[in-house]
């Protein structure tokens, strides 16, 4: 497994601390500083930018617009030529995964974003029955069968482009997996229905982002759903991460804290042979910090390093420098 941290374009504190944990490798957003930040130099740019850090860029964790190309609406066709540039950039700088969603008109969605938990630190947190009155988006209502539709007809475009860019598609699933939020459906809730996505236009370059913090929500046995990838070679990153609840009423938690065996899941990721890039993620926000950024905060990431690498440890049966 390759440890890493969501880390901006540029470089800040949290660069400098990665490093101090023994992190060598990244994982990044587009560089949305620049204009048109998927382009070749903005991408190389920012690759360079890690490396002369000592980081080595594994996955790219943003994607150009691309609502037109989930709901189907006009324009889609030119947001797809779009990704397709960013693609062949991304494989012509050398950055090999690429981790996208289709959760259309919002991304990871939370009905709070400062719920109390252990000692007093906050985590977000998400009701389903505090959204039976909210209006519809101005999307109206968006149908899974369209949703199903736009998907496919996006990887039939997008996939042999990513298969000679030798970029891997990794799926993120739909976060909250449940549908539908606001009149828009959210299809990708199960570890069946990534299978169902990657098997549409089947390609060793098209697999997933395991989220064992949405699929824990979602009701996996994250073992047996990490073992069911990885058969395939389809387990292209991890968001390594935990939830107390269900679909319909969940938390965040420390990594420590949660519904998942935690060490059972490092050492099924070991049995696998698993040796791709993984990160904490949606981190609690503890004493002393502003929750500016829920899920992202600095101290709740240093907790989350420490922990992964001692289970990381503990899987290998030895006591070794990670990075």
């Amino acid at each position: 497994m390759l440890l890493a941290e969501f880390l901006p374009s540029r470089p800040n504190r949290l660069w400098s601390l990665s490093r101090q944990m023994g992190l060598g490798h990244a994982v990044g957003p587009l560089p949305w500083e620049e204009k048109e930040p998927w382009e070749y130099v903005p991408l190389l740019h920012m690759k360079r930018r890690f490396e002369d850090a000592g980081l080595k860029l594994e996955v790219i964790e943003s994607m150009p617009p691309s609502n037109r190309i989930k709901l189907g609406a006009p324009g889609r066709d030119e947001e797809i030529e779009t990704f397709k540039r960013f693609i062949e950039n991304m494989g012509a700088v050398g950055i090999p995964v690429l981790c996208y969603n289709f959760m259309a008109q919002f991304n990871w969605f939370r009905t709070s974003t400062t719920t109390v938990t252990r000692g007093g630190a906050l985590v977000s947190s998400y009701d389903h029955s505090l959204l039976k009155d909210a209006p519809l988006t101005e999307a109206g209502i968006v149908t899974e069968e369209r949703l199903w539709d736009n998907l496919k007809y996006f990887l039939e475009r997008i996939v042999p482009v990513a298969e000679k860019a030798k970029v891997k598609l990794a799926l993120h699933p739909d976060d909250p997996p449940i549908s539908p939020i606001r009149g828009v459906s959210r299809i990708l809730r199960s570890a069946d229905a990534l299978q169902r996505a990657i098997d549409l236009v089947p390609s060793e370059y098209s697999g997933v982002t395991l989220c064992q913090g949405t699929l824990a929500t979602a009701g996996e046995h994250i073992p047996s759903v990490i073992r069911r990838f990885a058969a395939q070679n389809k387990l292209f990153f991890v968001h390594f991460r935990d939830v107390r609840g269900s679909a319909e009423k969940f938390e965040e938690t420390f990594h420590d804290d949660g519904q998942t065996d935690m060490l059972e899941a490092m050492r099924t990721y070991y049995e696998v042979g698993f040796s791709g890039p993984a990160r904490p993620d949606h981190v609690p926000t503890m004493e002393g910090e502003d929750n500016a950024n829920p899920g992202y905060e600095l101290l709740g990431r240093l907790y989350g390093v420490g922990y992964i690498k001692g289970l990381m440890e503990a899987a290998a049966g030895r006591t070794r420098s990670i990075s």
